[in-house]
């Protein structure tokens, strides 16, 4: 069994998994399969939509009964928190939505927002959105990166050989240098 097959029989599970907690690279390589005709475009966006969102569902869960201790413990960053749960109570749907694509906040965010004690009515069809709209504009940008990835993907085969090649001559370069400095020094002798 190929490398194409498995990406075609188990792609979309792997798709679901991984974007449980890290989603961006993984949705940028469903992207890029998508590309190649491994998986359906509109099946990747909904498989990387659902295992964020339920990923952030998750953690919003873990926030609402345990996040008062959880966050306790990061005494250092109480100032950051606080100021994090101000917007949320300010600004609960851009927060929501936003918390995916801002940097850092992608596992902390729905545990702040859980902690919050923002209602499940509000966060849930929230986080359906905000996964949705992560999940395309990443697929996206991985399909339209497939572009310039295909080529290159072809040639792989080769990229390797030409990789192996040149491990091969550093390793000789490396081997015949250290050997000759070696060699000389055994020449001189020891200096007093």
């Amino acid at each position: 069994m190929d490398i194409n097959s498995l990406i075609a029989q188990y792609g979309y599970a792997a798709l679901i998994i991984g974007s449980l907690a890290e989603g961006e690279t993984i949705t940028l390589l469903g992207g890029i399969a998508a590309h190649q005709g491994l998986l359906k475009f509109p099946l990747v966006v909904l498989s990387v939509a659902l295992g964020g969102m339920i990923g952030d569902q998750l953690l919003y869960l873990l926030g609402r009964r345990y996040g008062g201790k959880i966050l306790q413990r990061f005494s250092r960053h109480q100032a950051k928190i606080h100021s994090a749960q101000k917007m949320i109570q300010r600004r609960p749907y851009l927060f929501v939505v936003g918390t995916r694509f801002m940097y850092g906040f992608r596992v902390i965010g729905p545990l702040l927002i859980g902690a919050s004690h923002l209602p499940p009515k509000i966060f849930l069809p929230l986080n359906i959105l905000g996964a949705l709209v992560w999940a395309l504009l990443f697929t996206t940008l991985g399909y339209v990166g497939g572009e310039v990835v295909a080529p290159w993907l072809h040639s792989l085969d080769q990229h390797i050989k030409h990789g192996v090649w040149l491990v091969l001559v550093v390793a000789i370069v490396v081997t015949a240098r250290w050997w000759i400095k070696r060699r000389s020094k055994r020449k001189t002798g020891p200096t007093v």
